[in-house]
């Protein structure tokens, strides 16, 4: 499996078997913890999401999605992965549900970083061996080390 490190977050948060059953639950979840770690208020984290979901579905196919937005007074761009108990709808263009979220916040002015970002996250999920990695962690400890160190859980 590739080294993963190479996505250059600090600010990385990692849920692990979550029971969220809806997109809105799964922003919700994922803009509390962000907003904790970044002290930023979640709220406008969730509305960022949420608007930036209605513009098409960010799945990427395999049960994977990478829903990301642009958040003012965030300095560097920040991750939280989180996987699923159960797969669940996402609108997805493959048909596939979906048990592995990658939400990702960058900041407002970021473009080109943003962009190559998503690109390189594309590139982890679609390797079949990272995606059962993370359907296969326990722990969001295994999660991080998964992807800030590349460790196999």
């Amino acid at each position: 499996m590739s080294d993963h490190s190479e996505l250059g977050l600090r600010h990385f948060q990692a849920l692990c078997g979550e029971a969220l059953l809806s997109k809105k639950r799964i922003f919700e979840r994922a803009a509390e913890v962000m907003g904790i770690t970044l002290e930023l208020q979640s709220e406008p984290i969730y509305r960022a999401l949420l608007a930036r979901e209605k513009l098409g579905s960010t799945a990427i196919g395999e049960g994977v999605a990478i829903p990301h937005c642009r958040i003012s007074h965030l300095s560097e761009a920040a991750g939280c992965l989180v996987s699923l108990r159960e797969p669940i709808d996402y609108g997805s263009t493959d048909g596939s549900e979906v048990d592995i979220i990658f939400v990702l916040l960058v900041p407002e002015e970021a473009t080109q970083d943003h962009l190559n970002l998503l690109a390189r996250l594309a590139r982890v999920f679609s390797e079949s061996e990272t995606r059962a990695k993370v359907r296969s962690a326990t722990s969001a400890a295994q999660l991080r080390d998964l992807f800030l160190i590349g460790a196999a859980p």
